[in-house]
């Protein structure tokens, strides 16, 4: 078969397992697994492929047809303009949660002491401190798969980030951080069963659920972060797009002040910043 027979005849196939997207799913499979981008099947469509590759592509999209994530297949996602090794230990890396660390970066200045609260894949701090200078950082996270993944992205990307295996703030020692972050489980329970088959069977059940209204890890966070931060520090939250008015609350009843709620591209409440 052809580059471009295995081309079309792949996407026909995600079609009817009514993938979404399937056309840019096919380009990016043919990208990363056998390394032939758009140009190439431009110039070389009606050669034949090679067996090797044509096993590599037949084998992906059987899996992407059971809606199993393109990630957990390509084994990688680009966030903040770097690449990240995911798995189905961690929550993928999403475009949203580029607001969260957009956000963080407008006030944060160099040297400064920073930790991310559910860590996952850590995308979130090693972009921080891809880009802001001397971050002293640290992240935790409650499962150890998980930290597996996030320590091998820093030591691929070269950053170093204090990993922790912690239940939220149990066992970590440091304090006196001018910055808290978090990206926690915030879907409602009875809502996982409603998301899609490549989130609630292949993303951990950990990242996901955040309790019957979507807000038990606010609440933790927001009570034991004013023990870890300085005076003036700040914690910045990402939240689900309706959720800016009940954190805004959480944060108030703690005692936080300078609440502000930051809307995503897409215009939805994405992120809630306070101060200690």
């Amino acid at each position: 078969m052809t580059y471009s027979d295995v081309y079309n005849s792949s996407i026909k196939r995600l079609e009817a397992e009514n993938i979404p997207d399937a056309k840019t799913d096919i380009r990016l499979l043919f990208d990363i697994l056998i390394e032939k981008d758009r140009g190439f099947l431009l110039t070389h469509g009606t050669d034949d492929m090679p067996d090797d590759e044509l096993s590599k592509i037949e084998e992906a999209i059987e899996k992407r047809a059971k809606h199993i994530p393109l990630q957990h297949i390509t084994g990688v996602q680009d966030f903040m303009g770097l690449t990240f090794k995911v798995s189905d230990k961690v929550l993928i890396p999403r475009f949203d949660t580029e607001c969260l660390v957009e956000e963080v970066m407008r006030e944060c200045c160099d040297g400064a002491k920073v930790l991310d609260v559910c860590t996952g894949s850590g995308c979130i701090i090693i972009s921080l401190t891809h880009y802001i200078n001397d971050l002293e950082a640290y992240a935790l996270d409650i499962s150890e798969d998980a930290l597996l993944v996030a320590k091998e992205n820093a030591k691929a990307l070269g950053k170093n980030v204090t990993f922790i295996k912690s239940d939220l703030f149990s066992e970590i020692e440091e304090k006196n951080f001018d910055y808290i972050l978090s990206n926690p489980p915030y879907i409602r329970s009875e809502e996982i069963n409603n998301l899609m088959d490549e989130v609630k069977n292949h993303d951990p059940m950990l990242a996901l659920d955040g309790g019957d209204d979507g807000l038990d890890f606010y609440r933790r966070i927001a009570k034991d972060a004013r023990n870890y931060l300085k005076l003036g520090g700040r914690l910045f939250f990402e939240i689900g797009f309706d959720q800016g008015e009940s954190v805004s609350e959480i944060l108030e009843n703690n005692g936080y002040k300078d609440i502000k709620v930051i809307k995503d591209y897409s215009s939805n409440d994405r992120v809630v910043c306070a101060s200690r």
